[in-house]
């Protein structure tokens, strides 16, 4: 029987080898790896995708990991450019050098491509405080408007249903006779 196994073994890796065809990455998914792979980066604020995706960030809420991260992707190599924001007061090239490594090593692990060029262009270097005030979305002040107006207008419900309890209550008192 293990003669056997061992036979059904080598004929599945012959099938294998005599299938032909290629496997290949688009330039997104590479684009994808990358931009999850920065999130372990301390000090990395944000990759910028330019004034039309930074325009979109500001309107929307987007878990668009890839924006501003461009790939070219060929059989054997990857080559990488991006414009970043980093964190004031962080040794910048420090992050370049933890995102050369985080890159290389997950886009290796992942197709098993071999990342070759990796171009950063620090545009812009903010503290942590300016970064997060800078993030707030359209979304995010109409959803924290929205908050606050409920918030406002149930404090006034239960205002106004406190002066009509009040009143009501003023109402029977005057209604009841006040004598036996």
């Amino acid at each position: 029987m293990n003669t056997r196994t061992g036979s059904q073994t080598q004929d599945k890796m012959q099938a294998n080898t005599d299938i032909r065809g290629e496997l290949t990455y688009d330039d997104k998914v590479v684009q994808k790896i990358v931009g999850i792979a920065l999130e372990e980066i301390d000090g990395l604020l944000t990759v910028d995708g330019g004034f039309f995706s930074n325009i979109k960030d500001k309107l929307v809420n987007t878990d668009d990991v890839h924006s501003g991260i461009n790939a070219e992707v060929g059989k054997k190599q990857v080559a990488l450019d991006m414009d970043i924001v980093a964190e004031y007061g962080k040794d910048i090239e420090h992050i370049y050098d933890q995102m050369k490594e985080v890159i290389t090593r997950e886009v290796k692990e992942m197709t098993h491509l071999d990342v070759i060029e990796l171009n950063v262009n620090v545009v812009d270097v903010k503290t942590r405080d300016e970064y997060e005030a800078d993030s707030e979305t359209v979304q995010d002040k109409v959803t924290n408007t929205a908050k606050k107006t409920g918030d406002f207008t149930s404090k006034k419900a239960d205002q106004a249903k406190r002066a009509m309890d009040k009143g009501r209550h003023k109402v029977e008192e005057a209604s009841e006779p006040r004598v036996e």
